[in-house]
């Protein structure tokens, strides 16, 4: 009887759903290149001290690459250079994969690599805790062979970086497994307009007209909305004339407010020239942030940090602040700041517009600068940098704190 009763129990629990869970972990990676102009100046520099890249994103932490022209530590002699890779933020056991690999310049493909990537490692990936954190080579390279190499070229290094960071996740059981097809809602409403169907509205730009419709442009841009719906609403919102404007910036416009994204650019302007693409961005960005389209003012912003050059920065940067583009002013100021850009960017026509519109910039501009000459004195060795260093014997893992 009690048995009976045993084998019920088992088989009525062998009965019950079966729930399943997964953990998976993988490594979310990412690269950065890094150009080491100006060698022979950066020898003399001193023991320990660093030219550094600029910081750059994998897996939700900022990494930076340090480079030791005289080596990092006293007891190399100023034989070798020294390369790590450092955690730029705040982290918390952070564990990465990393691959370090100095490009062999002359075409020939014998890159020098240390690499971590599809290997065992006895101990598994390696763990930063906290800002300053780095890993990497205090004997990377003999500068003496590295001076006579391929890897020097018209006297620059090319150092190419990867991260992996590692990454855990676990997912419970699902209930069912039915695809989900991609949204096609911007190439709906892209088809809406190319069609003509329902439109209520017509701009005039430039002498060009354009059909839309009332509710699509409201609902995307709040100006549009208080234009043709609000209590001030113009007289006649079924004809409305755009002042200011070029036509096909207007017809950019239109598309993005519909497909929610842009158009092929170089079919649009016709040539692939990167001034020609940097002003199409800036009329863009004045006309997205006139209508309150945040997205797309955002993306001409990217694009336009994207392709700063010394004939159209000084006009980006008097665009930045008659927009008040903040993260695209910075890049602007530090980007004119620069020694080796200033004196040219000062002879430029948009440096001249720059100064009649926007004269309150200069004073900014000479701020970075005195800025950037402090950061070079610093830099040169004026000021004492203190590691807590963990390398061991062969000189290779490194963990320490930059102050």
């Amino acid at each position: 009887m009690g048995a009976t009763r045993v084998c019920a129990e088992v088989s009525k629990s062998l009965s019950q759903p079966l729930t399943v869970s997964t953990s998976s972990t993988e490594t979310v990676n990412g690269f950065h290149e890094f150009k080491i102009g100006g060698y022979s100046l950066t020898k003399g520099i001193g023991v320990g001290k660093y030219v550094a890249s600029d910081t750059f994103m994998v897996g939700g932490y900022s990494w930076a690459i340090y480079f030791y022209p005289d080596g990092k530590s006293p007891e190399d002699n100023s034989a070798y250079v020294s390369l790590f890779i450092a955690l730029a933020s705040e982290g918390a056991d952070v564990r990465a994969l990393f691959e370090l690999t100095l490009v062999d310049q002359s075409d020939n493909g014998k890159h020098k690599i240390h690499t971590h990537f599809g290997r065992a490692l006895e101990s598994g990936p390696y763990t930063l805790k906290y800002r300053g954190s780095m890993w990497g080579y205090k004997r990377f390279f003999r500068r003496t062979s590295l001076e006579s190499s391929d890897y020097l070229k018209d006297n620059r290094l090319l150092v190419r970086c990867r991260v992996g960071v590692v990454k855990s996740r676990t997912e419970g059981p699902r209930s069912c497994s039915i695809p989900v097809p991609v949204s096609n809602l911007g190439q709906q409403l892209g088809n809406l307009l190319e069609s003509g169907k329902g439109c209520d509205v017509t701009f005039e730009v430039d002498g060009e007209t354009f059909a839309a419709h009332k509710l699509v442009l409201a609902t995307r841009s709040p100006v549009f909305k208080a234009q043709l719906f609000g209590p001030l609403k113009d007289r006649n919102t079924e004809f409305v004339v755009i002042e200011d404007m070029e036509a096909p910036i207007f017809k950019v416009l239109l598309h993005f407010i519909y497909w929610d994204e842009l158009p092929d650019m170089q079919e649009l302007i016709g040539t692939d020239s990167k001034s020609a693409s940097t002003l199409v961005a800036q009329h863009l960005l004045a006309a997205a942030d006139r209508y309150a389209i945040e997205r797309l003012k955002a993306i001409c912003e990217s694009q336009l940090c994207e392709g700063i050059a010394i004939n159209t920065v000084a006009t980006t940067l008097a665009l930045a602040e008659q927009h008040h583009c903040s993260q695209l002013k910075a890049v602007c100021l530090k980007f004119v700041a620069l020694p080796e850009n200033l004196k040219a960017v000062m002879q430029t026509d948009g440096f001249d517009y720059l100064k009649k519109s926007c004269p309150s910039l200069l004073t900014e501009l000479l701020g970075y600068v005195a800025r950037l000459g402090e950061h070079s004195v610093i830099a040169s060795g004026h000021r004492k940098e203190i590691f807590a260093d963990g390398c061991d014997a062969s000189g290779r893992r490194v963990k320490q704190r930059l102050h």
